[in-house]
């Protein structure tokens, strides 16, 4: 079985987690693809897809909402798991809510959308963007829960096994 791994990350966090979620599926004995939105042409070969993007303002990155809006016909044929990236709540909890996403990620209808806490590095940010933080209290340092993150591929890895046939 074949499955395309998509994120969106600005910094770099999120496309880590994209490449832990794919190295647990490679474990799990599936192919995993990564890349980016701006990559993908099409998803013919992919058996199922895992959507990943940090999250700004409540909102998907602009590249992944776009590639929703162009590929969202096939991206609904095909099994599909989303998580968000961010620190709304850290260390507290996490918005686990996906209309907080906005409409794109409802109208593809994931099975399941998890979100995981970020990483917040003010050294690589613009000014702008370390003023917002700033202004914003957002929690310096790294708060990714990896073997959350690995467990919930493990699951994808699973669940794939037990409903589609392989290839």
């Amino acid at each position: 079985m074949k499955v395309l791994v998509i994120t969106a990350s600005k910094h770099g966090a999120t496309r880590e987690i994209g490449a832990a979620i794919a190295a647990e599926l490679r474990e799990a004995g599936l192919t995993a693809v990564e890349a980016e939105p701006g990559e993908v042409s099409g998803l013919d070969g992919y058996d199922a897809v895992v959507l990943g993007s940090a999250v700004y303002m409540t909102q998907w990155m602009e590249n992944i909402r776009n590639l929703m809006a162009h590929h969202g016909r096939e991206l609904r044929e095909l099994p599909l798991w989303a998580f968000s990236v961010g620190l709304s709540g850290v260390p507290v909890g996490a918005v686990q809510d996906p209309r907080r996403i906005g409409p794109h990620l409802l109208s593809i209808n994931p099975i399941d959308h998890q979100t995981f806490k970020g990483r917040m590095d003010l050294s690589g940010l613009s000014l702008r963007e370390r003023s917002i933080a700033r202004l914003g209290n957002a929690p310096e340092g790294d708060f990714r829960e990896w073997d959350k993150i690995r467990g919930w591929a493990r699951q994808i890895a699973a669940d794939l096994k037990e409903h589609l046939p392989a290839r």
